[in-house]
Protein backbone atom coordinates (compact mmCIF):
# COMPACT_ATOMS: atom_id res chain seq x y z
CA UNK A 1 0.00 0.00 0.00
CA UNK A 2 2.46 3.77 -1.72
CA UNK A 3 2.77 3.01 1.54
CA UNK A 4 1.68 -0.04 2.83
CA UNK A 5 0.16 2.65 2.01
CA UNK A 6 0.28 2.35 0.41
CA UNK A 7 3.61 4.04 1.95
CA UNK A 8 2.72 1.92 2.32
CA UNK A 9 1.51 -0.55 3.04
CA UNK A 10 2.29 -2.82 4.94
CA UNK A 11 4.75 -5.62 6.39
CA UNK A 12 2.71 -5.51 9.64
CA UNK A 13 1.64 -7.35 12.54
CA UNK A 14 -1.16 -9.07 10.73
CA UNK A 15 -4.01 -10.47 12.41
CA UNK A 16 -4.22 -13.26 9.37
CA UNK A 17 -3.22 -16.46 10.74
CA UNK A 18 -1.20 -19.04 9.49
CA UNK A 19 0.29 -17.80 5.84
CA UNK A 20 4.12 -16.22 7.01
CA UNK A 21 7.19 -17.61 6.18
CA UNK A 22 5.70 -20.89 5.66
CA UNK A 23 6.36 -23.42 2.52
CA UNK A 24 3.07 -24.09 0.80
CA UNK A 25 2.19 -27.51 -0.31
CA UNK A 26 4.75 -30.64 -0.88
CA UNK A 27 6.09 -31.38 -4.09
CA UNK A 28 4.75 -32.65 -6.51
CA UNK A 29 4.90 -32.86 -10.99
CA UNK A 30 7.88 -33.47 -12.77
CA UNK A 31 11.21 -31.52 -12.27
CA UNK A 32 12.08 -28.30 -13.97
CA UNK A 33 14.79 -25.45 -13.79
CA UNK A 34 13.10 -23.47 -10.48
CA UNK A 35 12.16 -20.17 -11.14
CA UNK A 36 13.42 -17.95 -8.17
CA UNK A 37 16.93 -19.69 -8.00
CA UNK A 38 15.93 -21.51 -4.19
CA UNK A 39 16.10 -25.44 -3.53
CA UNK A 40 12.90 -27.05 -4.77
CA UNK A 41 12.28 -30.41 -3.58
CA UNK A 42 12.71 -33.42 -5.52
CA UNK A 43 9.94 -34.08 -8.16
CA UNK A 44 8.50 -30.24 -8.10
CA UNK A 45 8.38 -27.75 -11.02
CA UNK A 46 10.13 -25.51 -9.15
CA UNK A 47 10.11 -23.32 -5.77
CA UNK A 48 8.53 -19.45 -6.05
CA UNK A 49 9.08 -17.20 -3.56
CA UNK A 50 5.97 -14.71 -2.31
CA UNK A 51 7.14 -11.80 -0.53
CA UNK A 52 4.95 -11.38 2.17
CA UNK A 53 3.65 -7.88 3.45
CA UNK A 54 2.07 -6.84 6.39
CA UNK A 55 -1.55 -6.42 5.60
CA UNK A 56 -4.32 -9.10 4.91
CA UNK A 57 -5.42 -7.95 1.95
CA UNK A 58 -1.81 -8.54 0.18
CA UNK A 59 -1.84 -11.74 2.32
CA UNK A 60 -4.92 -13.06 0.70
CA UNK A 61 -4.14 -12.26 -3.18
CA UNK A 62 -0.62 -13.85 -2.28
CA UNK A 63 -2.12 -17.14 -0.52
CA UNK A 64 -4.74 -17.31 -3.70
CA UNK A 65 -1.63 -17.41 -6.04
CA UNK A 66 0.07 -19.91 -4.11
CA UNK A 67 -2.60 -22.24 -4.08
CA UNK A 68 -2.95 -22.46 -7.81
CA UNK A 69 1.17 -22.42 -8.05
CA UNK A 70 1.03 -25.58 -5.39
CA UNK A 71 -2.29 -27.69 -6.96
CA UNK A 72 -2.35 -26.30 -10.39
CA UNK A 73 1.48 -25.71 -11.73
CA UNK A 74 2.85 -28.36 -8.95
CA UNK A 75 5.49 -25.62 -7.67
CA UNK A 76 6.80 -25.50 -4.18
CA UNK A 77 6.27 -21.61 -2.94
CA UNK A 78 7.58 -19.70 -0.08
CA UNK A 79 5.74 -16.97 1.65
CA UNK A 80 8.55 -15.20 3.76
CA UNK A 81 7.50 -12.05 5.78
CA UNK A 82 8.95 -9.39 4.73
CA UNK A 83 8.43 -5.26 4.85
CA UNK A 84 8.19 -3.65 1.62
CA UNK A 85 10.95 -2.24 0.80
CA UNK A 86 13.26 -4.90 1.76
CA UNK A 87 11.11 -6.92 -0.56
CA UNK A 88 12.26 -5.03 -3.12
CA UNK A 89 15.60 -5.42 -2.28
CA UNK A 90 14.38 -9.09 -2.29
CA UNK A 91 14.77 -9.07 -6.10
CA UNK A 92 18.44 -8.09 -5.79
CA UNK A 93 19.64 -10.52 -3.70
CA UNK A 94 17.32 -13.57 -4.75
CA UNK A 95 15.37 -13.36 -1.60
CA UNK A 96 12.02 -12.75 -3.90
CA UNK A 97 10.47 -13.32 -7.05
CA UNK A 98 7.14 -11.82 -6.59
CA UNK A 99 5.62 -9.15 -4.27
CA UNK A 100 2.04 -9.59 -5.45
CA UNK A 101 0.03 -6.10 -4.30
CA UNK A 102 2.53 -2.87 -5.03
CA UNK A 103 1.00 0.55 -4.16
CA UNK A 104 2.67 2.72 -6.56
CA UNK A 105 6.07 3.18 -5.17
CA UNK A 106 7.62 5.23 -8.22
CA UNK A 107 11.18 5.57 -6.28
CA UNK A 108 11.10 1.91 -6.22
CA UNK A 109 10.61 1.31 -9.53
CA UNK A 110 12.98 4.03 -10.65
CA UNK A 111 15.64 2.27 -8.53
CA UNK A 112 14.95 -1.89 -9.25
CA UNK A 113 13.38 -1.66 -12.53
CA UNK A 114 14.94 1.15 -14.31
CA UNK A 115 18.20 1.33 -13.09
CA UNK A 116 18.88 -1.73 -11.71
CA UNK A 117 17.25 -3.50 -13.91
CA UNK A 118 16.66 -6.43 -11.49
CA UNK A 119 12.62 -5.99 -11.31
CA UNK A 120 9.90 -5.76 -13.96
CA UNK A 121 6.33 -4.91 -13.51
CA UNK A 122 3.89 -7.61 -13.85
CA UNK A 123 0.61 -6.07 -14.80
CA UNK A 124 -2.55 -5.34 -12.39
CA UNK A 125 -4.04 -7.06 -9.84
CA UNK A 126 -7.38 -5.79 -10.75
CA UNK A 127 -7.58 -4.11 -7.21
CA UNK A 128 -7.75 -0.72 -6.54
CA UNK A 129 -6.53 1.04 -3.93
CA UNK A 130 -7.34 4.39 -1.96
CA UNK A 131 -5.36 5.46 1.19
CA UNK A 132 -7.18 7.92 3.43
CA UNK A 133 -8.29 9.35 6.90
CA UNK A 134 -11.05 8.03 8.78
CA UNK A 135 -13.57 8.64 11.08
CA UNK A 136 -16.13 6.66 12.85
CA UNK A 137 -19.38 7.06 11.39
CA UNK A 138 -21.60 8.40 14.62
CA UNK A 139 -18.59 11.60 14.85
CA UNK A 140 -20.06 12.49 11.24
CA UNK A 141 -23.16 12.10 12.37
CA UNK A 142 -22.95 14.34 15.55
CA UNK A 143 -20.09 16.77 13.82
CA UNK A 144 -21.81 16.83 10.16
CA UNK A 145 -18.69 19.82 9.36
CA UNK A 146 -15.72 17.19 11.03
CA UNK A 147 -15.37 15.33 7.48
CA UNK A 148 -14.00 18.40 5.86
CA UNK A 149 -10.19 19.03 6.86
CA UNK A 150 -10.64 22.62 7.22
CA UNK A 151 -12.94 21.69 10.42
CA UNK A 152 -10.29 19.47 12.28
CA UNK A 153 -8.48 21.83 14.08
CA UNK A 154 -11.92 23.08 16.00
CA UNK A 155 -12.38 19.45 17.14
CA UNK A 156 -8.67 18.44 17.94
CA UNK A 157 -9.55 18.58 21.46
CA UNK A 158 -11.92 15.29 20.52
CA UNK A 159 -8.69 13.41 19.56
CA UNK A 160 -6.43 14.30 22.64
CA UNK A 161 -4.49 11.59 23.98
CA UNK A 162 -1.86 10.64 26.44
CA UNK A 163 0.31 10.13 23.67
CA UNK A 164 -0.36 13.27 21.31
CA UNK A 165 1.12 15.55 23.29
CA UNK A 166 -1.72 18.29 23.79
CA UNK A 167 -2.56 17.56 19.92
CA UNK A 168 -5.05 15.38 18.27
CA UNK A 169 -4.09 12.39 17.45
CA UNK A 170 -3.82 10.87 13.89
CA UNK A 171 -3.45 6.80 14.59
CA UNK A 172 -0.92 5.86 12.07
CA UNK A 173 -0.22 1.31 11.55
CA UNK A 174 2.67 -0.11 10.63
CA UNK A 175 5.85 2.08 10.00
CA UNK A 176 6.72 0.75 6.94
CA UNK A 177 3.39 1.91 5.18
CA UNK A 178 3.40 4.47 2.31
CA UNK A 179 2.91 7.49 4.59
CA UNK A 180 2.24 11.61 3.67
CA UNK A 181 0.45 12.07 7.07
CA UNK A 182 3.74 14.22 8.85
CA UNK A 183 3.74 16.30 5.74
CA UNK A 184 -0.25 16.88 5.72
CA UNK A 185 -0.64 17.99 9.01
CA UNK A 186 2.09 20.15 8.23
CA UNK A 187 1.47 21.68 5.18
CA UNK A 188 -2.33 22.25 6.09
CA UNK A 189 -1.66 23.61 9.65
CA UNK A 190 -3.32 20.65 11.76
CA UNK A 191 -3.07 20.70 15.44
CA UNK A 192 -2.33 16.70 15.29
CA UNK A 193 0.49 14.63 15.76
CA UNK A 194 1.23 11.60 14.18
CA UNK A 195 0.65 8.57 16.75
CA UNK A 196 1.96 4.98 15.27
CA UNK A 197 -0.23 2.27 16.45
CA UNK A 198 2.52 -0.20 14.96
CA UNK A 199 0.36 -2.42 12.64
CA UNK A 200 -3.00 -3.60 10.66
CA UNK A 201 -4.53 -4.86 13.26
CA UNK A 202 -4.17 -1.80 16.00
CA UNK A 203 -5.83 0.07 13.62
CA UNK A 204 -8.64 -2.82 12.89
CA UNK A 205 -9.21 -2.97 16.52
CA UNK A 206 -9.08 0.96 17.33
CA UNK A 207 -12.03 1.72 14.59
CA UNK A 208 -14.23 -1.45 15.77
CA UNK A 209 -14.06 0.06 19.34
CA UNK A 210 -14.42 3.47 17.93
CA UNK A 211 -17.87 3.23 16.57
CA UNK A 212 -19.05 0.38 18.95
CA UNK A 213 -18.02 2.13 21.66
CA UNK A 214 -17.98 5.76 20.48
CA UNK A 215 -15.08 7.12 20.89
CA UNK A 216 -13.62 9.81 18.78
CA UNK A 217 -10.89 8.35 16.37
CA UNK A 218 -9.11 9.97 13.44
CA UNK A 219 -6.79 7.36 11.60
CA UNK A 220 -4.99 6.36 8.42
CA UNK A 221 -6.72 3.24 6.33
CA UNK A 222 -6.62 2.46 2.81
CA UNK A 223 -9.41 0.30 0.89
CA UNK A 224 -9.90 -2.59 -0.43
CA UNK A 225 -10.29 -3.95 2.98
CA UNK A 226 -12.87 -6.10 4.78
CA UNK A 227 -13.49 -3.87 7.44
CA UNK A 228 -15.78 -1.59 5.81
CA UNK A 229 -18.35 -4.21 5.54
CA UNK A 230 -18.13 -4.69 9.17
CA UNK A 231 -18.12 -1.17 10.81
CA UNK A 232 -19.45 2.23 9.51
CA UNK A 233 -16.67 4.27 8.98
CA UNK A 234 -16.44 7.86 7.10
CA UNK A 235 -13.55 9.35 4.91
CA UNK A 236 -12.48 12.67 5.89
CA UNK A 237 -12.00 15.23 2.66
CA UNK A 238 -8.65 16.70 1.77
CA UNK A 239 -7.53 18.77 -0.51
CA UNK A 240 -8.19 16.82 -4.00
CA UNK A 241 -5.76 15.13 -5.64
CA UNK A 242 -4.07 16.77 -8.74
CA UNK A 243 -1.20 15.25 -10.78
CA UNK A 244 1.87 15.62 -9.45
CA UNK A 245 0.28 17.22 -6.12
CA UNK A 246 2.30 14.50 -3.96
CA UNK A 247 6.01 15.04 -6.33
CA UNK A 248 7.56 16.33 -4.01
CA UNK A 249 7.12 14.52 0.00
CA UNK A 250 7.72 16.99 1.84
CA UNK A 251 5.42 19.78 0.11
CA UNK A 252 2.04 17.38 -0.01
CA UNK A 253 -0.86 19.14 0.90
CA UNK A 254 -3.10 17.18 -1.12
CA UNK A 255 -4.99 13.51 -0.64
CA UNK A 256 -3.61 10.06 -1.91
CA UNK A 257 -4.59 9.37 -5.18
CA UNK A 258 -6.63 5.80 -6.15
CA UNK A 259 -3.86 3.96 -7.33
CA UNK A 260 -4.20 0.78 -9.65
CA UNK A 261 -2.60 -1.61 -7.78
CA UNK A 262 0.19 -3.87 -9.44
CA UNK A 263 2.42 -7.08 -9.64
CA UNK A 264 6.00 -6.35 -9.73
CA UNK A 265 8.77 -9.77 -9.95
CA UNK A 266 12.06 -10.35 -10.13
CA UNK A 267 13.78 -9.79 -13.87
CA UNK A 268 15.13 -13.61 -13.26
CA UNK A 269 11.82 -14.93 -12.50
CA UNK A 270 10.25 -13.44 -15.53
CA UNK A 271 13.10 -14.74 -17.62
CA UNK A 272 13.00 -18.06 -16.15
CA UNK A 273 9.76 -18.48 -14.32
CA UNK A 274 7.77 -20.30 -17.33
CA UNK A 275 3.96 -21.36 -16.22
CA UNK A 276 4.67 -19.83 -12.61
CA UNK A 277 5.22 -16.39 -14.17
CA UNK A 278 2.67 -16.87 -16.32
CA UNK A 279 0.17 -17.49 -13.45
CA UNK A 280 1.17 -14.35 -12.03
CA UNK A 281 1.03 -12.37 -14.41
CA UNK A 282 -2.64 -13.24 -15.47
CA UNK A 283 -3.31 -12.66 -12.33
CA UNK A 284 -6.12 -10.37 -11.38
CA UNK A 285 -9.65 -9.87 -9.38
CA UNK A 286 -11.57 -7.27 -7.33
CA UNK A 287 -11.69 -5.64 -4.35
CA UNK A 288 -14.58 -7.87 -3.40
CA UNK A 289 -12.71 -11.37 -3.78
CA UNK A 290 -10.03 -9.76 -2.15
CA UNK A 291 -12.12 -8.49 0.53
CA UNK A 292 -13.82 -12.34 0.96
CA UNK A 293 -10.74 -13.91 1.44
CA UNK A 294 -9.07 -11.75 3.62
CA UNK A 295 -12.58 -11.89 5.53
CA UNK A 296 -12.30 -15.44 5.85
CA UNK A 297 -8.47 -15.13 7.03
CA UNK A 298 -9.38 -12.46 10.10
CA UNK A 299 -13.10 -13.49 10.97
CA UNK A 300 -13.96 -17.26 10.64
CA UNK A 301 -10.97 -18.57 11.94
CA UNK A 302 -9.38 -19.53 8.49
CA UNK A 303 -5.77 -20.14 7.38
CA UNK A 304 -4.49 -18.29 3.93
CA UNK A 305 -4.67 -21.79 2.25
CA UNK A 306 -8.29 -22.17 3.37
CA UNK A 307 -9.37 -18.86 2.66
CA UNK A 308 -8.18 -19.50 -0.92
CA UNK A 309 -9.34 -22.71 -1.53
CA UNK A 310 -12.94 -21.52 -0.81
CA UNK A 311 -12.81 -18.66 -2.86
CA UNK A 312 -11.25 -20.91 -5.57
CA UNK A 313 -14.01 -23.22 -5.36
CA UNK A 314 -16.45 -20.76 -5.85
CA UNK A 315 -14.88 -18.99 -8.35
CA UNK A 316 -13.48 -21.47 -10.85
CA UNK A 317 -14.55 -19.92 -14.06
CA UNK A 318 -12.46 -16.96 -12.87
CA UNK A 319 -9.19 -18.32 -11.98
CA UNK A 320 -9.40 -20.70 -14.96
CA UNK A 321 -8.56 -17.68 -17.18
CA UNK A 322 -5.67 -17.09 -15.30
CA UNK A 323 -3.55 -20.42 -15.98
CA UNK A 324 -0.77 -20.65 -18.74
CA UNK A 325 -2.17 -21.87 -21.93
Amino acid sequence: MKIRLLAGLLVLGMAAAGCGGATVGTPSGSAAPQPGGGSAAPGSAGTVKIAINPWVGYEASANVVAYLLKNELHYDVELPEIKEQLAWEGFETGDVDVIIENWGHPDLKKKYVEEKKVAVEAGSTGNKGVIGWYIPKWMADQYPDITDYKSLNKYAHLFKTSESGGKGQLLFGDPSYVSNEEALIKNLKLDYKVVVGGSEASLIKGAQQAQEQKKPLLFYFWDPHWLFNKTQLVRVKLPEYTEGCDADPKKVACDYPEMDLDKVVSKRFADTGGKAYELVKNFQWTNEDQNAVANDMTNNGMTGEQAAKKWLDANTAKWQAWLPK
